[in-house]
């Protein structure tokens, strides 16, 4: 993530998924390169999401993607997008918080 670009939840799923990938080729191969790298990737992933999500909760849940999100969520059984895309298309804030 650049200091030009907005976190993205999308973005920081891709990048987890992609360190957990690389990090687990390199356990499979023994390469601790790989797997410090892969485990590198993945924090950075969190890290988006995690800032992605502050974002969302500081503009009313209106950055959003609604039920594609929770669609998205559901396939890769990631319940915390599940929730977050689910409280976008009802227009809720995000992880229980409460409205204005």
């Amino acid at each position: 993530m650049s200091a030009q670009q907005e976190p993205g939840l999308i973005a920081g799923h891709a990048a987890f998924a992609k360190g957990a990938a690389v990090e687990t080729i390199g356990n499979t191969m023994g390469s601790a390169a790989w797997s410090k790298s892969g485990a590198q990737q993945k924090q950075a992933g969190i890290d988006e999401m995690k800032a992605a999500g502050e974002k969302r909760d500081q503009d009313n849940a209106q950055h959003g993607m609604g039920k594609p999100e929770q669609l998205l969520g559901q396939v890769t059984g990631c319940e915390g997008m599940e929730k977050e895309g689910e409280a976008s298309s009802a227009g809720a804030k995000p992880h229980g918080a409460p409205g204005i």
